[in-house]
C-alpha cells in the first residue's frame, strides 16, 4: 500500500496541494481528457449524478454540461474550500458533501451515474468503496472511474507502488467484478505527451 493510500496522509497532502491544484491539474488531467471520459457515459438531463472525490470541481463542471444537477463529495476540506470559492457552498445545481468513499452518506439506489476521477488511487480499500458505489447506484446505473495507469517500466512501477494505487486493465477488471459490476470496459486517456497515463473503467450496477 502506498504512503498516500491513507486517509489522514491524503488529507494532509491535499491541504498543501489544494492551493495550486487548479494550476497543476491541466498538465495531468485536462479538458480534452475529461470530455473523452464523459463521452463514454449515456446521459439524460434529469439523471441524478454523484461526483465522488470532486476536489476543486473540475469534473463537476464538465458533468453539468450534461445534467441539471450534481452531488459532489470529497474528504478534503481544503479541496472543497476551493470548490466553494468557484461555485458557492450551498448553491444548486451543485450539492456539496464532505465524506468518505468507503461510507457514502447517501441512501441505496440514489444515483443514475457515479463518476470519480483522480480519487481511487487514494482509497485504502478500493473494492469496499466500489461496493459502496454499487449500493448507491440505481439498478442498471453507470459508474465511471478514472485512475492512474500502471507504468511499464519496472523502476517506475516500484516508485508508483510506494506512493499510491496504480493498476492496469486486468486489475481494474478484477476489482470491478468483485464489487459486483457488469459490462465492465476500459479506455486509456492522457495528454499528448503521455496518452495512456490514465485508465478509465466503466460498468453498470446489476438490474
Amino acid at each position: 500500500m502506498g504512503i498516500l493510500e491513507n486517509k489522514a496522509r491524503a488529507r494532509l497532502f491535499y491541504k498543501y496541494l489544494s492551493t495550486v491544484y487548479d494550476q497543476v491539474n491541466p498538465f495531468i488531467w485536462n479538458e480534452e481528457m475529461r470530455e473523452d471520459a464523459l463521452s463514454l457515459l449515456e446521459f439524460d438531463a434529469e439523471m441524478t449524478v454523484l461526483d465522488l472525490g470532486c476536489g476543486t470541481g473540475f469534473a463537476t463542471e464538465g458533468l453539468l454540461d450534461h445534467v441539471e444537477e450534481v452531488y459532489a463529495l470529497d474528504q478534503s476540506n481544503h479541496q472543497l474550500e476551493q470548490a466553494y470559492a468557484k461555485f458557492g457552498k450551498r448553491a444548486p445545481p451543485i450539492h456539496f458533501h464532505r465524506g468518505d468513499a468507503e461510507r457514502l452518506p447517501f441512501a441505496s439506489d440514489t444515483f443514475d451515474v457515479v463518476w470519480s476521477s483522480g480519487s481511487i488511487e487514494y482509497w485504502p480499500n478500493p473494492i469496499l468503496a466500489l461496493r459502496e458505489i454499487r449500493r448507491v447506484l440505481k439498478p442498471g446505473g453507470q459508474v465511471l472511474i478514472v485512475g492512474p495507469n500502471y507504468p511499464d517500466n519496472i523502476l517506475a512501477q516500484r516508485l508508483a507502488d510506494s506512493i499510491m494505487l496504480f493498476y492496469d486493465e486486468y486489475e481494474a477488471d478484477r476489482m470491478f467484478k468483485r464489487a459486483g459490476f457488469e459490462n465492465v470496459k476500459h479506455a486509456f486517456l492522457g495528454p499528448s505527451y503521455n496518452p495512456d497515463v490514465a485508465i478509465t473503467t466503466i460498468g453498470r450496477a446489476p438490474k
